[in-house]
Order: C-alpha cells, then structure tokens, then sequence
C-alpha cells in the first residue's frame, strides 16, 4: 500500500520573500490512492495584517486569525511534521505550497521538503489535458466532482476536491470496480429498466458462438453464480 499525502494551503499572499505569510494548512491521508479518513488541519496566525485581495480569495480576517496558533508553535508544525511522516505529498501548483512550507519551516529551524517529494497535480493534469485549462476548479468540472461545498478558497475544502481530483488523474473510479455479483445486478436491473420499452427490431448479436461457449465457462467456473445469466438467457445452454 503507498501511503500519500494530499496538502492545500491558504497564505496572505504569492512570495514568503515580500513578508507573505502561510495562514491555513490542511493535508488528507491516502493509502492506495483511498482516503483513509485521516487528516490534519489548522489555521495559523501570520502576525501580520491580511490584505483585502487575500481574504477576499480565502475569507479568512486577520481578526479571525489573530490569537491561533503559529506555525514555529509545538501544536502547528511538530504535529504537521508527524503526520506528514515520510510520504510523498501531492498539491496543485505545487511550487506555491512547497516555497512557502519550506519558508515557514526554515524560519523555525527545521528542514525543508526536497522537490523529489513533491507531486504536482497541475503537472499531471497538463501532460493528459496539454493546452487546456488545467485549474483545480476547471479539473473538477471536467471530471464531475461538485464544487457545492465550496464558496471561497479553503485549504480543507480544496484538499477533498484535490484527492477526487487526483484519483481521476491517476486512473480513476476503474480502481474501484469490482467484478461482484452485486454489481452485476445492478448494472443489468438498470439496462432492463427504461422509459421506451424492448426495441422492436432485437439487433442481431455480434458475438460468436465460440465466444459466448468462452464467456458462460468463465461464468460459471470463475464468477459460479450463473442464476442472474440464465434469469435473462444470458447463457447458452
């Protein structure tokens, strides 16, 4: 099992180096590209003011974040540290998040991430969509996944998209499938169940009668539950 990362971050700006500071981190646990359920998340007082284009992006005040936790704080990078462990960590852009994960981590010490570490999604997403619009947003749409739950930029919110957005990168629901007796019945209920009834003219089938023989062998000494197949006379005899 490969045990990943997914991280997001929301910060008072672009560049560490003009004073920008890191104010919200969230990273979800993935294990064989599955969330585990696991996650660690908090907000972070920059000690400094939050311009209005910032908030206006994320919603976060600085009078919301006055008083939280800083990032040198025990209970903000000790535990990020720990969680994180040694797995790989996967971002979108994920040159923002590392310049400013190092900046804060370099500011209290502690070692920065090498870029060998680093997943980038928006990478991935240009090698497979080359020339398209390749936003967290725009992936999302492209592959389906609700943006309901989002009104503004937040690192927790982005990080869920971000994992469903990965997963399709890397291959996809097909990961999920599973060849069961369950799912064969739904998927032949549902083919049964429509609004214009039998077609009047049956295609012919475009099967061989070699192929059909090869297909009811796996049926019944592979899958051995032929009584769904049969049911439809799915089955040669």
């Amino acid at each position: 099992m490969a045990r990943e990362i997914i991280l997001d971050t929301e910060t008072t700006g672009f560049e560490p180096s003009m004073g920008h500071r890191m104010v919200e981190i969230a990273c979800l646990e993935i294990d064989d590209f599955v969330p585990t359920g696991r996650s660690f998340h908090t907000y972070i007082d920059p000690c400094r003011d939050m311009p209005v284009e910032a908030e206006r992006v994320h919603g976060l005040s600085g009078a919301f974040l006055r008083g939280k936790p800083r990032f040198e704080h025990p209970e903000v990078v000790d535990a990020f540290l720990e969680f994180v462990g040694d797995a790989p960590m996967i971002a979108h852009n994920a040159g923002f998040d590392r310049t400013f994960i190092n900046h804060e981590l370099g500011g209290c010490g502690r070692a920065p991430f090498p870029e060998g570490r680093w997943i980038d999604t928006l990478e991935l997403a240009r090698m497979r969509f080359p020339g398209m619009h390749n936003s967290l947003d725009a992936l999302c749409k492209r592959f389906k996944i609700s943006l309901s739950e989002r009104e503004k930029h937040g690192a927790l919110v982005d990080a869920k998209l971000l994992a469903a957005v990965y997963l399709e990168l890397k291959g996809g629901r097909e990961r999920r499938l599973e060849l069961t007796t369950a799912a064969t019945v739904t998927t032949v209920a549902a083919a049964t169940c429509n609004a214009y009834g039998p077609r009047p003219s049956p295609l012919a089938p475009r099967s061989t009668e070699e192929e059909r023989q090869i297909h009811a062998s796996f049926i019944r000494n592979v899958v051995k539950n032929d009584g769904l197949w049969t049911r439809f006379g799915l089955l040669p005899a």
